[in-house]
């Protein structure tokens, strides 16, 4: 199962399981399709249901208060949401909507954790996907206290370019210098990502069009060059 094209990307959940127990997975629950807005999961509800995620991707969205909400993370074919409600107790901490078409299965806690007992090798992959994605929120902590916003965004674009991108085609194979990111935010949702507001990341886009580092239109962004948005993003230095 390919979930992008990046030679390097993070492993998708279901490409962490064995044949045997991917498939065991696979049967539970009770498959459902979403159009693009649909919620799958609602923040404060007591649902404990596991999402796995067969085609299309979620944005997760979590409220800070009353008028404002956050853009937490975004999940791919083959990840799953849910997993901490679905295993634990307490109410749902965030909103799950379709990005577009999606494709999921939805498993009640009461199949889940048979399925986890009689397959430990599952289990233990759900819990490194988890410590895997607590670390990645804790980078992203220290990331929004250390550095400016131009920074975060860059990072933030180098991240979904590395998850999600889509190298242009040469007729020497696939130049991963120029991709194309496929997934749609506003800026607004680069802001929430980024910790910022809206205005900052206006102007953080603009100087990386300038810069020929990026292009972006309708909701769409590409990357003219990776090893300079590395730069950009303090993750590699420049030859000197």
């Amino acid at each position: 199962m390919m979930h992008g094209s990046n030679p390097n990307p993070r492993a998708a959940f279901l490409d962490t399981l064995s044949t045997e127990a991917r498939g065991a997975l696979t049967r539970l629950g009770t498959r459902r399709r979403y159009a693009v807005g649909d919620v799958l999961i609602h923040e404060g509800d007591h649902a404990q249901e596991l999402v796995v995620l067969h085609e299309g991707l979620v944005k997760v969205t979590a409220r800070l208060d009353r008028d404002r909400v956050s853009l937490v993370d975004i999940r791919i074919a083959g990840d799953v949401v849910g997993e901490v409600a679905a295993m634990d107790v307490g109410p749902r901490s965030a909103t799950v909507t379709s990005c577009g078409d999606v494709s999921a299965t939805v498993v009640p806690r009461d199949e889940l954790e048979p399925f986890l007992l009689a397959h430990p090798d599952a289990f233990l992959a759900l819990y490194r996907w988890l410590c895997g994605r607590v670390r990645r929120s804790d980078r992203l902590r220290l990331e929004l206290g250390g550095y400016p916003v131009p920074v975060r965004l860059a990072r933030v674009l180098v991240e979904l370019a590395e998850l999600y991108g889509r190298p242009r085609r040469t007729f020497r194979g696939p130049d991963w210098n120029r991709v194309h990111i496929d997934v749609n935010l506003s800026q607004p949702e680069f802001a929430a990502l980024t910790a910022s507001t809206t205005h900052t990341v206006h102007k953080a886009l603009a100087q990386l069009r300038k810069d020929k580092i990026i292009t972006t239109g309708c909701r769409q962004t590409s990357i003219g060059n990776m090893a300079r948005l590395r730069e950009a993003a303090l993750l590699s230095v420049p030859d000197t």
